[in-house]
């Protein structure tokens, strides 16, 4: 018999299990070892152990269970995640479209894993053309779920669709799922992709203030749990670390607005327990961000809720959609806790001070703690 945990630790090769002993158990925070880079959950884990050994039926009842209920948020995460698993093994995908062709979940995943091949492309404009018919099989095969729509999103971003080219299939995506976190997330890339351009070199306000206007609109439309929620702490990420980028790191960054961001994610952060994988992405940016802000106690509670779920984005050195080969999100994650739980204890005891080498990577990262150096 497989032993089924064994083997999802083995595909989790971003697992790291080599860092020293917790020394802080009392802080509520699990121990570096303990922490896993884009874990699976529950109902997603024993798909991903059938697919390694070449099964896709368990993959095709959990995306088919996902569309039978309009669970759109829990099959886009579920299919990218898949498709991520794909991106290197995907003997069973390919089973599971020779034995039935036409599926919509197969479709779904074949589309992403196209998007994210293409994407990663050198060749990248000329892979994304030959995406763009699968996206378009995916949309036909399903044509409730708004989730072909979001990689038809990410296509137009990619391929430098005008703005009216976008805006009609923005209006595809919300007709079928007027908040769908996905498409949100989407289109606040998109817009960055196109406005910021127009920003003056010496400030990223245009831009910036565009695309906060946006996402801040949107959470305010959105019920109280949804997503949609942080769609605002994920423009003050990308304001941050542009205006780091820029050299423009403290004059550029708009702090009550990005503060605000921060609250608001952080109330929905709280609407779930600690622990949870399903707010693990938005909990990880948000505590990003808040370290940015140097706000230690309120990001250590947010490590705190995060577990064991580090999630890449936005860890990765690129801070793209997916993180960049041979980058260590996972570290990044583990030294900027380190840096905030060091925080804490420095403002309950001065002689305590943050630093060492998790300052350095971070800081290195482009960072500021407050030893010197910038955050990003």
């Amino acid at each position: 018999m497989v032993d089924t945990m064994t083997l999802l630790r083995a595909l989790m090769s971003s697992a790291r299990l080599s860092r020293p002993v917790d020394r802080h158990p009392a802080d509520g925070l699990p121990p570096d070892g303990a922490v896993l880079l884009d874990a699976p959950d529950q109902r997603l884990a024993p798909a991903l152990v059938a697919a390694a050994l070449g099964d896709h039926f368990p993959a095709a009842a959990l995306l088919r269970a996902t569309r039978e209920s309009a669970d759109w948020e829990g099959r886009d995460r579920y299919a990218g995640q898949l498709a991520a698993f794909a991106r290197n093994r995907d003997e069973w995908l390919v089973r599971w479209q020779a034995a039935a062709p036409g599926d919509p979940d197969a479709a779904l995943i074949a589309a992403e894993l196209a998007l994210r091949r293409a994407w990663a492309s050198p060749a990248r404009a000329e892979r994304l053309r030959e995406v763009g018919p699968l996206i378009d099989a995916a949309a036909v095969a399903s044509p409730h779920d708004p989730v072909p729509w979001r990689l038809a999103l990410e296509h137009a971003r990619g391929t430098g669709a005008a703005p009216a080219a976008f805006e009609a299939l923005w209006e595809q995506a919300v007709r079928r799922a007027p908040h769908h976190y996905g498409c949100h997330t989407a289109a606040l890339r998109y817009l960055f992709a196109q406005h910021r351009h127009r920003s003056r070199p010496e400030g990223l306000d245009p831009c910036f203030d565009y695309c906060f206007d946006f996402a801040e609109q949107a959470a305010q439309d959105a019920e109280a749990g949804s997503l949609v929620r942080a769609l605002p702490v994920r423009a003050a990420f990308a304001r941050l670390r542009a205006a780091a980028g820029s050299g423009n790191a403290t004059g550029a960054v708009p702090g009550a607005r990005i503060d605000a961001a921060a609250d608001l994610a952080a109330e929905l952060s709280a609407r779930h327990p600690a622990g949870d994988p399903w707010p693990a992405e938005v909990r990880n940016i948000l505590a990003h961000v808040l370290v940015r802000r140097e706000r230690w106690t309120d990001a250590l509670e947010q490590f705190r809720l995060i577990g064991p779920y580090a999630t890449s984005y936005p860890w990765s050195a690129a801070a793209g959609a997916w993180a960049a080969e041979g980058d260590d999100p996972l570290g990044r994650f583990l030294d900027a806790r380190e840096l905030a739980r060091g925080a804490v204890a420095a403002e309950a005891d001065p002689a305590a001070r943050p630093g060492g080498r998790a300052a350095g990577r971070v800081a290195g990262w482009g960072g500021r703690s407050r030893a010197g150096g910038h955050y990003a």
